[in-house]
């Protein structure tokens, strides 16, 4: 891929910034369709409501830069197929762990996804990270632990040890295999233009997950796949929108910026978890998960300032 001009180097974050909060935004909506339809329905919603927004921006993106699509290739194919699939079960567990605690929470244990997506990414792609990027990553996802807290008290100090730390775990190493795959798609794409390579592989993925999933819960729940679709079609609507909109910012930053850093300045996503949880759930904010936060906006805040 080529390199981006300087005046574009900063753009990751802001797009970053971007899909973050649409992702809180489209989890909020999943977590209340898995309470009334289950699971699996659930996940299917971001990925079958998503697929019309996100050819959508394909066409005009290309329509705007008035270029052929993209040329495929097997590696193309090998990184979506990866990044689609484990996508697919990182949302199911993460909204596993919304079923099991409170949705910041929740969203607070996923996001161990960060130092496993460092790992992944030097493991399958060879992207190291920087040693500023490094110490950003440990003092955010300490912040992290710490903003977990408030179920370390209410479980006994077992929190680590409970189902939904499990599950959250679990989402958070599915979603770093997801971001590297990903990221891995859009290289291979070898497309200059990130806006390209990225809508070219959202798409993929998105029709890919939708034939899987959808067609593995048409075979096994019938029943509750309909009614998600059709049932719940509002609150699915708004699921699949903003998990597309999402989607174009992960995926636009993952062909400007290496895995690990964009999955780090993505924890703003716990941020805007803690907030809204506040405002619609009630759910208040401690003096330990305050410290928590602080720290998580100081690692955030290195990420950015040593780039």
């Amino acid at each position: 891929m080529a390199a981006m001009s300087s005046s574009l180097v900063w753009l990751w974050v802001p797009i970053t910034l971007w899909a973050a909060f649409a992702q809180t935004i489209r989890n909020l909506a999943q977590k209340n369709l898995t309470r009334t339809h289950g699971t699996l329905p659930a996940t299917l919603v971001r990925f079958a409501y998503g697929l019309p927004f996100a050819l959508l921006w394909l066409w005009a993106v290309m329509a705007w830069n008035a270029t052929p699509l993209p040329a495929l290739s097997p590696a193309f194919f090998g990184w979506v197929v990866a990044g689609a699939i484990s996508q697919i079960f990182a949302t199911a567990a993460l909204l596993g762990a919304m079923d099991r605690t409170s949705f910041a929470v929740a969203s607070a244990y996923s996001k161990t996804e960060v130092l496993q997506v460092a790992i992944f990414a030097a493991i399958l792609l060879g992207e190291a990270v920087t040693a500023w990027s490094a110490v950003a990553i440990f003092i955010a996802t300490l912040g992290v632990v710490l903003l977990s807290a408030k179920d370390a008290r209410t479980a006994g100090g077992a929190a680590w040890r409970s189902k939904a730390a499990v599950y959250g775990v679990v989402s958070g190493g599915l979603f770093a295999l997801a971001a590297v795959g990903f990221r891995g798609a859009t290289v291979a794409l070898a497309e200059p233009n990130p806006a390209i390579a990225g809508a070219f592989t959202l798409a993929w993925a998105l029709a890919f997950q939708s034939l899987a999933l959808g067609g593995y819960l048409m075979i096994t729940q019938r029943d509750k796949a309909i009614a998600v679709l059709c049932g719940a079609w509002k609150l699915s609507m708004l699921a699949g929108f903003m998990g597309s909109a999402a989607s174009v910012g992960w995926f636009t930053a993952f062909a400007m910026r290496n895995a690990p850093d964009v999955r780090a300045l993505g924890l703003t996503e716990v941020f805007f978890s803690y907030v809204l949880a506040r405002r619609l759930y009630g759910e208040r904010i401690t003096r330990l998960e305050g410290i928590g936060m602080a720290l998580l906006l100081v690692g955030l805040a290195i990420l950015c300032l040593q780039l």
